[in-house]
């Protein structure tokens, strides 16, 4: 225990299979490098010998990308990666430059892609635990929008065919989606992962090699940082590939992580609608921090708490209450919507309704009784309980509250006890 906050092996105790493996570093001298090597040349042509050499022109619109993946890997090389750590790191390096070449090749055969414009999506934002997952998978039931699936979002290419709901791109995905709870059982009761839902921005854009999910494996260094803009132009081309060829598409899309880069956001899809969800920052702030540090726990052995807790209460503080100039001083402030997580618990088909009011939609009766079906096939706490205060992080209820009150009072945030 350090600064009175557990760490993350009194919190939590790791399978057998992966302390089993882990412990293999011991056995060749203490370090995992030996055993899975992560090195960004040796990895790019092992990602082209598969695909049979690498695109002939093109870049994704991104001329830096190889120099960026080879700091990116030495970054990650550095860090201090388990062995189950540098495996999963290493498939999802691999997984993501086969991906980013197969788009490249996919854009280079047909330029006309780029023409076609990612319209109006459809973004919700919002810290942890204030309902921003079950709002974005019932949003997904509405026929008139489309959230890319897990298995489409790993594997975009090649192109699924009319009526193939299933798949070789299932299997290829459940090993990363399903794999962390293996890892560590907890995390699904934090959050599900599975290959037939919906998945976030950070899941999507992983081959831009520039985006918020390498932050959650290495620190920057190795002349290696996230690249916003250029993670933002990545998922709009992504998205330009995956609706290439299909009737119109209104995207809908999801990341809590929007909050802190809404203007890079709306530099890179000028016309979208924000819906943020609200909730009481004693409960989301704690939540946040318990699944960050989940995500780094099932990787290594080093998660430094307390340094952690500070750094997400900083970002998002400053992200929900900076929101409030965003909505009042900024030109954006008509395209943003608001849900509340007490509505959307007591009436979610009403909370939804009316989001969808202030947009100019309308909920169908289709849409809602979706909505209600999908509700009594997902029991509540099926994997247990996520368990989370502010105290177990190093927070008090009070100071939480003082550091979001321009958020709390400009969106009249309930607060609970």
């Amino acid at each position: 225990m350090a600064n009175g906050i557990l760490s993350m092996a009194e919190r939590y105790r790791r399978p057998d299979w992966v302390r089993r493996l882990n412990a293999m570093a011991g056995s060749v001298g203490g370090d995992p490098r030996r055993l899975v090597a992560l090195d960004g040349p040796e990895l790019l042509a092992a990602a082209e010998r598969s695909l049979d050499g690498a695109p002939r022109r093109g870049d994704f619109g991104d001329p830096a990308w190889r120099a960026r993946f080879t700091s990116l890997v030495r970054a990650l090389d550095a860090a201090p990666l388990t062995v189950v750590g540098r495996l999963m790191t290493r498939q999802e390096l691999l997984r993501g430059l086969r991906t980013r070449l197969l788009l490249t090749r996919e854009l280079d055969a047909h330029p006309e892609i780029e023409g076609k414009k990612v319209v109006a999506p459809m973004i919700v934002t919002g810290p942890a635990r204030s309902g921003t997952t079950i709002l974005f998978e019932l949003l997904s039931l509405d026929p008139a929008l489309r959230a890319p699936l897990a298995c489409e979002a790993l594997h975009p290419l090649p192109r699924r065919a009319p009526g193939d709901a299933s798949g070789e791109r299932f299997a290829w995905s459940e090993c990363e989606q399903e794999m962390w709870a293996d890892v560590q059982p907890e995390f699904a009761a934090i959050h599900e992962l599975r290959s037939d839902l919906p998945v976030e921005c950070v899941t999507l854009t992983l081959p831009s090699f520039a985006g918020s999910h390498w932050m959650l494996i290495a620190a920057p260094g190795e002349g290696w940082s996230m690249d916003v803009g250029v993670n933002y132009d990545f998922e709009r081309r992504i998205l330009q590939v995956l609706q290439h060829g299909e009737p119109r598409t209104t995207w809908l899309l999801k990341t809590p992580a929007h909050l802190l880069t809404m203007e890079d956001l709306f530099a890179a899809f000028p016309d979208a609608w924000i819906v943020q969800t609200h909730r009481d920052p004693a409960k989301t702030i704690p939540s946040t921090v318990s699944t960050t540090a989940m995500v780094h726990w099932m990787r290594t052995e080093q998660v430094d708490a307390a340094t952690l807790a500070q750094a997400i209460l900083a970002g998002f503080a400053y992200g929900l209450n900076h929101s409030v100039e965003l909505r009042t001083g900024g030109p954006f402030g008509d395209r943003f919507v608001d849900v509340r997580f007490d509505r959307l618990m007591r009436d979610p088909v009403a909370e939804v309704g009316q989001a969808y009011a202030a947009m100019g939609r309308e909920l169908t009766a289709e849409h809602a009784e979706r909505i209600r079906a999908y509700l009594r096939d997902k029991p509540k706490g099926k994997f247990g309980t996520h368990q989370y205060a502010p105290e177990d992080w190093g927070f008090t209820v009070e100071g939480l509250r003082a550091d979001l009150k321009p958020y709390i009072d400009h969106f009249g945030v309930a607060l609970e006890d």
